[in-house]
Formats: structure tokens, sequence, C-alpha cells
């Protein structure tokens, strides 16, 4: 059993808690995951390692409640225990000092791409994040990247914080003011790194996108995390998460992710509708 030792929102739905799980804390490393099951009996979910604390023996988690199996986790609080979290699962991130980095993050990829920010800075790189959200409530983790970036870029689609525009907007900004950038890496929804990929490849900028949301249970039994990166079949879960951006076929990607989105739905309007049964019945 894993406790829960703090727990935060960050945004409505999306919080990051600290485990205890000391083993994991001492190995982890950049662009590792867990694999998190939040009752016994369900279902696996794969959570980017946004931090840890070896001294402590914790690890930090940042997961937006989108189903059934993110909200049992939810339901959880301070001092209660997770049944299982098993990790660090996935490959480190390709950590190199090679100039100016710029790392893109949209929405809750923001916590994906925080630990990789981390690590090209402490590398020795100059850092630029660009971070961005749906509206200012939705970017989150913003002091932290403060703390480790040369300098921050803050996007929002509706310009009720920093720039309005998406972020691919701001990197578009400094390519055409002539900046020299040795490497984009990019973690957020599918359409945003796929537009990133795109931004660079005329510059021909070597882009690093993480695959984390296309992961459902992080084994590579599944087959649901598979995608074809220059015409070779790899998953997302054992063979990345994070792949040449220029190569993944984004398109298949997208068709693959639809195929899940009906069954969660349902899912998780059956555990609202038992909640809702639970308190008809007390009242």
């Amino acid at each position: 059993m894993f406790e829960i030792t703090r727990k935060a929102s960050l945004a409505e739905g999306i919080y990051r808690i600290s485990v205890l799980a000391p083993h994991i804390a001492s190995r982890r490393k950049a662009g590792h995951f867990v694999l998190v099951i939040a009752r016994d009996g369900g279902e696996r979910i794969p959570l980017t390692i946004v931090s840890s604390d070896a001294d402590a023996g914790t690890i930090d988690l940042v997961y937006q409640v989108v189903g059934r199996s993110t909200s049992e986790l939810a339901a959880l609080g301070e001092g209660e225990r997770i049944p299982h979290v098993a990790g660090p699962l996935g490959s480190a991130t390709n950590v190199q000092r090679v100039g100016h980095v710029v790392v893109v993050g949209g929405g809750v990829g923001l916590a994906a791409a925080l630990p990789i920010a981390v690590a090209m800075k402490e590398a020795g790189n100059s850092l630029t994040s660009i971070v961005g959200g749906r509206s200012k409530q939705f970017v989150i983790l913003e002091d932290d990247f403060r703390k480790a970036s040369d300098r921050v870029i803050v996007t929002t689609d509706d310009g009720s914080y920093g720039k309005k525009g998406f972020v691919t907007d701001a990197l578009k900004e400094l390519l055409a003011a002539g900046e020299k950038i040795d490497e984009v890496v990019a973690v957020g929804p599918l359409p945003m790194m796929r537009a990133v990929a795109e931004t660079t490849r005329p510059a021909g900028i070597k882009t690093v996108v993480s695959l984390n949301p296309i992961m459902v249970d992080g084994t590579g039994m599944c087959g649901g995390c598979r995608v074809t990166v220059g015409g070779k079949t790899l998953f997302a879960c054992v063979d990345g998460p994070e792949f040449d951006g220029h190569q993944v076929d984004f398109r298949e990607l997208a068709d693959r992710l639809a195929t899940y989105k009906e069954m969660e739905r349902e899912s998780y309007q059956r555990l609202r509708d038992a909640h809702k049964c639970k308190l008809e019945g007390a009242s």
C-alpha cells in the first residue's frame, strides 16, 4: 500500500499528489512513469512521475479526472493509501547538452513536460519553456517551470493569461525572430504535438514528442499504444514514451484514441450513477 502524503488541487479536476514510494523515488529519471491502480480489481493508470524526493521517499504525480479510474483515484485523500503503484517504467529521456532547448507543454501535459525541462536545464542547456492552457486556470505548474527555465512564455487559448493563442504560435514567433533552437520537446494533446512537429519540420530542428496520452495499460500487452514511427511498429509504453516527432504517424494515433472514448464515457457514467444511487438511498 502506498500512502498519499500530500494532495493539492491545481485546477478544476486536476490534482497533484505526493505518494510514499521509496524504491521508485530512488530510481526515477525524467521520462519515467508508474502504473497506478486506485482500488483492488481496478484498471491500471499510467502516470508520469513529475518529481521525486529520494530522502523523503516520495514521488509526485499529476492526474486529471476524465473517467472512472481517475475519479476513483481523486476520491482518495491525504493519509489514505493506493493499493498498487509499480515503476519506474518506460525509457528515461535522452538528456544531453545540446545548446538551446525549447520545451513545449499544454494542459495536463505540462506535468510530463516539467521533469524533462528540469533535466534539460540541469544538463547545462539554455532552456525556454512554452506553457499553455485553455484558460488561466489550466496553466498548471507555472512556478515550477519558472524555477527551472531561463525563460517562460505563457499562452492561453482565450487570452485570459499570457499571450492569446496556442503554444505553437509562440514557437513560430521564436523561429520567425531567428532564434537558434537546437532541440524541441513537446508534451500535450496529440493535435498539439503534431502541430509542433510540423512547425519545426521545415527548419530541421530535432523534435521529441512524448506519447503518454495514448498509453492504456502501460505494459505493452494490450497493444492500445501501438504507434508507427519511421515505418516501424513500436509501443509507447515499452519503447517510449518519447519518439522523434517527425517520424510519428499522428493520423494513425488519432484514429486509435477515438476507439476508447465511448467505452471510457460509459464506464465513467456508470460510476456516477452508482454514486448518485447511494446518495439518494441515504436521504
